[in-house]
């Protein structure tokens, strides 16, 4: 399944916000299970292209 480059795109930036304004994940660097799961959908993102 090919994906577009936006919605690659999307996927990344989805990933990253959510770093930035996730106080759990910017408290102690580990990743909570929403980032895990934002991560996870941007490599099969990546991968599906």
């Amino acid at each position: 399944m090919q994906l577009s480059p936006d919605r690659l795109e999307q996927a990344r930036q989805d990933y990253e916000h959510h770093l930035r304004a996730c106080r759990q994940c910017g408290v102690d660097g580990a990743h909570c299970p929403v980032a895990k799961h934002l991560r996870r959908l941007y490599n099969l993102a990546r991968v599906g292209r």
